[in-house]
């Protein structure tokens, strides 16, 4: 009888390490770079503004479907502080009062945003720096583009349009980005690399602040005023908001924006839009898509308490604090010669909405579609 019970005891021991072996291996399924489905965490998205659409229509949404891909259990506390640097930092202290063990932040201003991340880490919460790197701070990761690479495709493929319209020394006029943004220093200096190795002539520069369409327009309508309608040849602006405004200018001005080979950046519809029309040369495409599902990746298993797979962050950027553990993504210049190549290919945009209306016959005369 004792052997019995002996024997039977050992059998109940032996499947109990089975089904604990088995929830084990449950628990720590990545779900192909998250954490596990079965446990919930929750992340704080903070995102800088609106007047740039891909914020709310891009990044948003892709973010927040692959945190819950990975974890439907998951928690995604949404804020965007309309170029408030105040209203960020609330936002963030009201996400960590709300239980948030992440913090995934495009910063309004970079410089500032150190008292943010002081703050998660005083509580033990990780910041992920999304597309904007936080200087002087201990950020955990950062995802992004490498912005003086962008500056220098921009200003290379003007440069080559230029030439090619017999302008071998332009002179150009920059609308640069807004000076609290991390990013904005370096599309400038990449772009003036380019201009500096090919002869080109800086007339005019602004440093725009908030990145507004507004204060875009209003800089190109004063440098129409001061060097009048032929006093420039090319006019660099750093992204598809900005150019919205300054191609109204030329336009007002009576200055056809086609012959300014005029940049931007972003694969805004309206940009696009705009390239296929003729009146800008060529946008920049970040693969935002890829950007939001990255930081998603990372977010959930640190949310989790788990280290993020070490592939995902494969480069290293110093912000004056330490070496960073980063991803820098690969962008594209677009013209409308690769427009199905890459954001149509890509489901980035859709050949609906770039062709919708008075857009129909220049997508038809790009092969659009």
């Amino acid at each position: 009888m004792v052997r019995t019970r002996r024997v039977q005891a050992l059998i109940v021991a032996a499947l109990l390490l089975v089904v604990g072996a088995g929830i084990s291996g449950c628990g720590s399924s990545s779900g192909g770079g998250g954490g596990g489905s079965d446990k919930g965490g929750t992340i704080a998205l903070l995102l800088p503004e609106t007047k740039t659409t891909r914020y709310e229509e891009q990044d948003k949404p892709n973010f927040e479907r692959r945190v819950h891909e990975l974890c439907p259990k998951c928690t995604v506390i949404y804020s965007n502080a309309d170029q408030d640097p105040a209203k960020q930092q609330d936002q963030a202290e009201a996400a960590i009062t709300k239980g948030a063990k992440v913090i995934v932040m495009s910063a309004v201003d970079v410089k500032s945003a150190s008292a943010i991340v002081q703050r998660a880490n005083a509580q033990g919460v990780k910041v992920i720096a999304y597309g904007r790197l936080i200087p002087n701070a201990k950020i955990d990761d950062y995802v992004s583009i490498d912005p003086y690479k962008v500056g220098q495709q921009q200003a290379r493929t003007q440069m080559q349009a230029l030439a090619a319209k017999g302008k071998k020394t332009p002179r150009i006029v920059m609308i640069n980005g807004a000076p609290t943004d991390s990013n904005a220093k370096p599309y400038k200096d990449g772009a003036l690399n380019i201009y500096k190795q090919q002869g080109a002539t800086i007339v005019k520069s602004y440093d725009t602040p908030d990145w507004s369409p507004d204060k875009a327009q209003q800089e190109m309508e004063q440098t129409v005023t001061s060097l009048g309608k032929t006093g420039f040849d090319g006019v660099y602006v750093a992204n598809d908001g900005m150019a919205t405004g300054a191609v109204a200018a030329l336009q007002g001005a009576g200055v056809d924006p086609g012959t300014q080979s005029v940049t931007g950046q972003d694969a805004e519809l309206t940009g696009v839009q705009r390239i296929l029309a003729g009146k800008q040369l060529v946008t920049v495409y970040q693969p935002i898509k890829k950007i939001a599902e990255t930081s998603a990746e990372l977010a959930v298993p640190l949310a989790q308490g788990k280290t993020p797979p070490a592939n995902l962050t494969p480069d290293k950027v110093n912000n004056g604090s330490k070496e960073v553990p980063s991803a820098l993504l690969a962008t594209t210049p677009i013209t409308k010669d690769n427009v199905n190549q890459t954001v149509v290919k890509d489901g980035f945009l859709k050949v609906n909405d770039i062709c919708a209306g008075s857009y129909a016959s220049a997508c038809k005369a790009a092969g659009v579609g």
